[in-house]
């Protein structure tokens, strides 16, 4: 066991308050938290933070005595480190005004998707996820903006999520329909664009885009809006090490209701598919920012190769998830 807790120096709620880790995993982190009845609501993304009076009961506990730059050297080092931009508390504030531009007016669709990306079942697909998602979206329409039915797309594209692959992407279409068709008698948007924003949601599901996508989203998307939204959604796949690991370790939370077998099974046949395309990402901008280096070459077909064959998923004990 590799648990540490640095003094309690935190001021907060007329107490101190010491910060408690793990260097292995946040699973070992969360079972030593629950063996001693620490509360799950003082989990704060990569640590626990417990009180002063609960600090030489931890220590006794097997907690390691570390300074907080120790603590902190230690975290960086695992790999567990969350930096501020993938906390949703920090990025809340900058989400809101996103969406008050978006949509002016309509604050209280905005506030109900929040909430539902920040619901505390999500590890991954949360309001993290739909925050690297738009400056994914950016990255790949620079120089030019985004259009608006690809960014309420983005929005509203996991918005239900139960880990109910095909029926959460339905369910999220839907709720497109229903929440944005009423805007369209203020002119926030139009029908047709609803119907296209509806239609993106859905293709997440596959991540496929069909033939007739202009008779689908009646001649409102290009080819290029749909490789682009594609393609930004799965972004991810290229992050660099730590982000991956984290993204991972997220997903497998979601799917901790399947067994390890059956969710390797489901993941690396996620993967697979992926590998038998020709590229991973469709676009030739997404392409060239994740997909190739310099001469033309897969970036990271090696990690997902072997994990798509099962090989490279056990990290310390754990099942590492795919996707």
């Amino acid at each position: 066991m590799s648990i540490f807790i640095d003094p309690p120096l935190l001021p907060a709620h007329g107490t101190f308050f010491s910060h408690l880790i793990s260097d292995t995993s946040l699973k070992e982190l969360h079972d030593f938290a629950a063996a001693h009845e620490i509360s799950p609501r003082a989990f704060d993304a990569d640590h626990y933070d417990v009180p002063q009076h609960r600090y030489a009961a931890l220590v006794n506990a097997g907690a390691q005595e570390v300074t907080g730059t120790q603590l902190t050297r230690i975290l960086i080092r695992s790999g567990l480190r969350v930096p501020l931009k993938e906390r949703p508390s920090k990025i809340r504030p900058r989400l809101l005004r996103a969406w008050e531009a978006l949509a002016p007016g309509a604050s209280a669709v905005g506030a109900d998707l929040l909430e539902r990306w920040e619901q505390p079942h999500r590890a991954y697909h949360n309001s993290v996820h739909l925050s690297e998602m738009l400056a994914a979206l950016t990255l790949l329409y620079f120089p030019q903006p985004v259009p608006r039915t690809v960014l309420f797309a983005a929005w509203f594209h996991d918005a239900v999520y139960e880990a109910q692959p095909g029926q959460d992407e339905a369910a999220s279409a839907e709720l497109v329909r229903t929440n944005l068709m009423p805007l369209t008698r203020t002119g926030v948007l139009t029908a047709a664009e609803v119907t296209a924003a509806a239609q993106l949601v859905e293709f997440t599901a596959s991540h496929r885009v069909p033939e007739e996508l202009a008779g689908l989203t009646g001649g409102v998307l290009t080819r290029a809006d749909a490789d682009f939204f594609m393609d930004a959604d799965l972004a991810i796949l290229a992050a660099e090490t730590a982000r991956y690991g984290r993204y991972i370790a997220g997903v497998r939370t979601e799917y901790s209701h399947y067994g390890p077998q059956a969710f390797a099974q489901g993941r690396s046949g996620f993967l697979r598919e992926f590998l038998g395309r020709d590229r991973i990402f469709a676009s030739a901008a997404g392409h060239s920012l994740w997909d190739a280096d310099g001469c033309g070459r897969r970036r990271y077909p090696g990690r997902l190769r072997r994990q798509s064959s099962g090989r490279g998923m056990r990290r310390r004990g754990q099942i590492w998830p795919l996707s």
